[in-house]
């Protein structure tokens, strides 16, 4: 299991045949997002559309997956169809230790199945099956199939795409394991384009652990960290809900469509009464000790009086904000229905529900009429919000097709573009000021965890821009490592540089360990490198008006400030580009390997 190598399983849909690729590059992009950079260097299709069958699909995880507690994450990369560049999701689940246990560092999947496929894979195992009898079936659907057609335990991962991801959604994710996703930047587009509607990853090898004393040593003393010690129990306790009620005091939580930083009604659906009246149990993913997964319950009747039936929802932060105050629905039980139905066809709960926040505005303000809706939409009235994810993602009219495609689109459309709450994609759930906008708006990701925006924010009073871009790009480099491992970020506190070097060496990666800020400096350029050449321009990002019109607990926004952050961002994004294009040709003109 520790090589120097990476071990890539190549799957072409088209054929329903695979190969395995050995390929270097250890020393020099780690794994996760190094190896997702490496793998769409050689695979991916600058210039092509996102969902040309050619353009590859990307798992990959890191070299201590399987190892060290929470090392749970996969990397998923592909051509994102919200922009049509280089993209990366990140997910749990269990998906990450079932690579390992198929003995592979990546998945690539490429082509297009003739019929609704299944990919099947594992340790001595490839098949493409065909599933078209379970077109249109939602997730959960979907996944209980799936576990009865391929039974396994253990170190089984199933990935899955909804009714919004066969209708190619900009917003659709791709589930993994239930309670998990990769749900930004629109992988379960990706997925239907590639007409594949699961992906099954039956992690059935074995491996023996480290030899020495120093790996067990140092796993005890990291376990403990992160069991025994403070630093984890806010996401195994309250979780990223806790956020709610700190950002509501801060007036940094987005209201209503961000017309509004705080309301006294988020106490309603605040990570407290979650847990005091929704909360049934906790989950981890594969590996992690923490259990930050949060699983409420909805209850229905069924059939006789007085007796139910539990649906069981996962929830966080982002969902609590986008199915909550995003859309002033400030009843948990209420909030849980609409995640639900996000969940079961195929959404991504952020961008959709950020999507349906800015239709409400515009229907209050006669851009859109009930007509196009459906349903009518009202700030509050989850029913309404529920029918409407349903609407949205089979994209059941012109008005849902043009808002599927992205809330942007719909706006250039039908106007409100002002008022369209979109930072590259539709926001997360922070409002805490300038440095954090810019952060998502510009940031590879377009995701508040690209780097550290919203702590920046919290914690500098001042409005020096180059001190602030300063941060936000040495905060990124250390991520790229992190999520190169691939690391939970909750866990960045105990994962520090001195750490993680210390894991990899126990494990036999001794020349990665000493050169972790080198690798990690290559891997940030490398990224912004992938996503300039297919024409990414971060001095044209566009932040909508609704952004400089914010007021938080240090007051209004500073447009001067937003644009000289702006401006020096994205002079740096550039710079970091072009330092990768330079590093490729002095590796091509010393017969380096291709990077």
């Amino acid at each position: 299991m520790i090589r120097g190598h990476f071990r890539v399983l190549r799957v072409e849909l088209a054929t329903g045949r695979g190969e395995i690729l050995e390929l270097d590059g250890r020393d020099r992009f780690a794994g996760g997002s190094g190896l997702s950079a490496l793998l769409f260097a050689k695979f991916g299709l600058a210039g092509k559309p996102w969902d040309d069958p050619a353009q590859p699909l990307i798992f990959a995880i890191g070299p201590l997956t399987g190892l060290f507690p929470l090392m749970s994450k996969t990397v998923c990369a592909f051509t994102s169809p919200v922009h049509g560049q280089f993209a990366e999701s990140h997910g749990g689940g269990r998906s990450a230790f079932a690579l390992r246990f198929c003995d592979l560092d990546a998945l690539v999947v490429t082509g297009r199945a003739p019929r609704l496929s299944c990919v099947v894979v594992g340790s001595r195992r490839i098949e493409v099956k065909d599933v078209d009898f379970m077109r249109g079936l939602d997730v959960y659907a979907a996944g209980k199939l799936l576990r009865r057609m391929f039974p396994g335990s253990g170190h089984r991962s199933i990935l899955r795409i909804g009714p919004a991801g066969e209708s190619r959604s900009v917003m659709a994710c791709i589930n993994v394991d239930t309670y998990r996703h990769f749900g930004r930047l629109g992988g379960g587009a990706v997925m239907g384009a590639k007409n594949l509607k699961g992906i099954v990853i039956q992690g059935d090898a074995s491996f023996a652990l480290p030899e020495g004393k120093d790996y067990p040593k140092l796993f005890q003393e990291v376990y403990g960290l992160l069991t025994a010690t403070e630093m984890m129990h806010k996401y195994h306790n309250l979780g990223t809900a806790e956020n709610v009620m700190v950002l509501n005091e801060l007036k940094a939580l987005p209201f209503r469509n961000l017309q509004a930083t705080s309301d006294p009604a988020a106490a309603g659906i605040s990570g407290e009464n979650f847990a005091a009246k929704t909360l049934l149990r906790n989950a981890a993913c594969a590996g992690c000790p923490v259990g930050c997964i949060h699983i409420g319950f909805v209850r229905e009747k069924f059939m006789e009086p007085n007796q139910f039936i539990y649906r069981q929802v996962s929830y966080d932060h982002e969902p609590i904000f986008a199915a909550g105050c995003m859309l002033a629905v400030t009843d948990p039980f209420a909030a849980l229905d609409i995640m639900e139905e996000a969940d079961k066809v195929g959404l991504d709960v952020m961008s959709a529900g950020v999507a349906l926040a800015w239709a409400t505005e515009a229907s209050e303000k006669g851009l859109v009429s009930a007509a196009e809706t459906i349903v009518p939409l009202r700030f509050g009235d989850a029913d309404g919000y529920q029918k409407a994810m349903w609407h949205l993602a089979r994209g059941e009219n012109d008005f849902y097709r043009r808002l599927a495609a992205g809330t942007r689109a719909a706006a250039a459309h039908y106007g409100g573009a002002e008022f369209a709450c979109v930072l590259g994609q539709e926001m997360a759930g922070y409002a805490t000021g300038e440095a954090f906008f810019v952060s998502q708006a510009l940031g590879l990701r377009h995701s508040h965890l690209d780097s550290g925006g919203y702590s920046y924010d919290q914690k500098h009073s001042d409005k020096d821009a180059a001190k602030a871009v300063e941060f936000l790009v040495a905060d990124e480099a250390s991520r790229c490592f992190l999520t190169s491992m691939v690391a939970c970020l909750f866990a960045r506190g105990v994962y520090t540089e001195g750490r993680l070097a210390d894991c990899l060496k126990s494990v036999g990666y001794a020349t990665l360990a000493e050169g972790i800020a080198t690798v990690s400096r290559r891997i940030q350029s490398e990224r912004w490198r992938l996503r300039c050449a297919a024409g990414y321009r971060p001095e044209r990002a566009e932040i909508p008006r609704r952004f400089s019109e914010v007021v938080t607990w240090k007051g209004p926004i500073d447009p001067a400030y937003l644009s000289a952050l702006q401006a020096e961002y994205g002079r740096r994004i550039c710079s970091l580009a072009a330092e990768a294009t330079l590093a490729r040709g002095a590796d091509a003109a010393t017969g380096q390997p291709e990077r």
